[in-house]
């Protein structure tokens, strides 16, 4: 079988571009997410999300949103001492480094599972769809204890 520059040419652009995509897809790690938990809370109140997430991957990323067939809404917020005062406050997201990593722990970053759909309680387990900015979508399951596994 024998090619001509005319059929030649689109062959190997589709095969660079193949091999583009595949390189591509090579260098992004996705986030990693370890001893997530959450407390007991009863049903129509907020429950609480703690975890450890680590950016393995060469670019930085950010959790920027939080999904939970569970509750009607999931925000992240972060808890503070200013002046002696307990404060907390909503972050539209939460940078992760190269290489590094974030810790949600009570009295820091934590997530908030609003309005529940039915009671947490120990054993449980409390599904979550955790959203970067890099496109990464992580299920986890937040085990419901009285504190961090």
């Amino acid at each position: 079988m024998s090619f001509d520059r005319r059929t030649l040419i689109p062959i190997m652009a589709g095969a660079l571009g193949v091999i583009a995509v595949l390189a591509a897809g090579a260098t992004l790690a996705a986030p990693m997410v370890t001893g997530a938990w959450s407390r007991p809370a009863t049903a129509g109140a907020t429950g609480v999300g703690f975890m450890t997430l680590r950016n393995p991957d060469r670019t930085a990323d950010a959790l920027v949103a939080v999904e939970s067939p569970l509750a009607a809404r999931v925000e992240i917020h972060r808890s503070s001492l200013s002046g002696g005062m307990a404060m907390m406050q909503m972050s539209p997201h939460v940078p992760l480094p190269v290489g590094g990593g974030v810790t949600f722990a009570p009295g820091g970053y934590h997530l908030m599972f609003l309005n529940l759909s039915r009671p947490l309680k120990l054993g449980d387990r409390l599904p979550a769809t955790l959203v970067f900015a890099s496109g990464a979508r992580i299920k986890v399951r937040f085990g419901v204890a009285l504190a961090a596994p």
